[in-house]
């Protein structure tokens, strides 16, 4: 079975002196658990493994029973040291107060349980990470799997990463693309709204959340305007309740909007968004067009393809600690701008026959970046961008 390079990382922390909380954070369906298990299978330290995805949200006396039994069994087989794995955490009320009362107990009493939290919502961790375990723990994001990831684990080749993305789970799918679109938009779509929003967030309009995922997944590469939104979408409210949508979207790993670059926050937080999902598999399974007819569309093709290289940017932002914008002026537009401290990079994909370059050269003159790629005709070749970490652009 294929593993991910995030595995050795953690293994190495695990493999360490009781020290911090390990909290492994990353949309649904990216190989959290299945990475859990290899790692459990791989040491020699006994463990209890628990998940919270079926617990009702008040039952918070769970986590606490959990806790004391890996303490029981802990105490039972006479070991030094035990792991405590706890998979969908966002799911427990208060759970962020209840998880430092029992590490710090365990701390006092020297009781060496390594503890291993697992969750799908960045946003509710972060929040109880914030609010209640500063000082006690260290995170891991698990991004999409890049295009490197399915041809080492499935012999995927660009064309088919582009316009399938990176769900492994669906990986033996693609040859019915009927029956591959509806795994995508039932089993992960479906289930990372509702079980990662809708039950844990107030939205008070569902319908409208799931279209606002659905416009931003069909027009990912491109900017839309909060404005122009509300005009393709019933019952559309304000602006304000827009962007708190896709803000949620975004901290699921679903669908982001990035902002102008505009060389300040003000600028860059009034801009229109542009839409980016995290994996295109989001996009083109909610497309009716198949995987033939857009090989052969060179228009299109060249949507998935930039698509493709926004998703592997913003995937690996959070993990890397880079910003990712765009950037327009007029007609001349800059597809990516990547920013860390005051490091700035340009990427303009381009995937025709001609690559025009007004746009990187005023960009080029406004702002002075660090450095101004080009990828695809002409340039880098996509390929080679999606398989390295953005990181090392820098």
């Amino acid at each position: 079975m294929y593993e991910r390079p995030y595995l050795q990382q953690v293994r190495a922390r695990m493999e360490e002196p009781r020290k911090f909380i390990q909290v492994i954070l990353g949309p649904r369906q990216v190989g959290k658990t299945t990475m859990m298990n290899q790692l459990l299978s791989q040491l020699s330290m006994p463990y209890t493994y628990e998940s919270a995805d079926a617990i009702v949200a008040t039952n918070s006396a769970w986590l606490v029973q959990v806790w004391e039994t890996a303490r029981l069994r802990m105490k039972a087989s006479g070991v030094l040291e035990y792991i405590l794995v706890i998979d969908e955490i966002q799911k427990i009320d208060n759970w962020s107060e209840i998880i430092k009362q029992q590490w710090d107990k365990d701390t006092r009493e020297k009781v060496n349980i390594k503890v291993v939290l697992l969750g799908s919502s960045r946003l509710l961790i972060q929040k109880g990470l914030t609010e209640s375990l500063a000082g006690r723990f260290e995170t891991l994001h698990l991004g999409h799997w890049s295009f490197a990831e399915m041809e080492a684990a499935f012999g995927w080749s660009i064309e088919q990463y582009i316009y399938f993305g990176g769900y492994p789970g669906s990986a033996i799918l693609i040859n019915d693309e009927e029956r591959w679109k509806s795994y995508i938009k039932d089993s992960l779509i479906e289930t990372s709204i509702s079980k990662d929003i809708l039950m844990l967030t107030r939205v008070d309009k569902p319908s409208l959340l799931k279209r606002l995922f659905e416009l931003g997944c069909l027009y990912s590469g491109q900017i839309l305007s909060y404005t122009k939104i509300t005009g393709q979408l019933q019952d559309a409210g304000n602006t304000t309740t827009l962007a708190n949508y896709l803000k949620l979207l975004t901290d699921c790993g679903l669908l982001g909007g990035l902002e102008k670059y505009g060389g300040s926050v003000i600028r860059q937080r009034s801009s229109s968004p542009k839409f980016q999902v995290y994996n295109n598999a989001l996009l083109t399974s909610q497309d009716n067009e198949t995987y033939l007819d857009i090989l052969v569309n060179p228009k299109r093709w060249g949507r998935l393809v930039e698509s493709s290289v926004g998703a592997h940017l913003l995937n690996h932002s959070i993990s890397e600690r880079y910003n990712v914008y765009y950037w327009r002026e007029g007609n001349y537009e800059v597809d990516y701008i990547l920013q860390r401290g005051d490091q700035i990079i340009g990427l303009e994909v381009k995937s025709g026959d001609s690559a025009g370059h007004a746009g990187m050269k005023i960009f080029n003159e406004r702002f002075r970046p660090a450095k101004m790629l080009l990828v695809g005709t002409g340039g880098i070749p996509y390929e080679e961008l999606l398989k390295i970490n953005p990181k090392d652009i820098f």
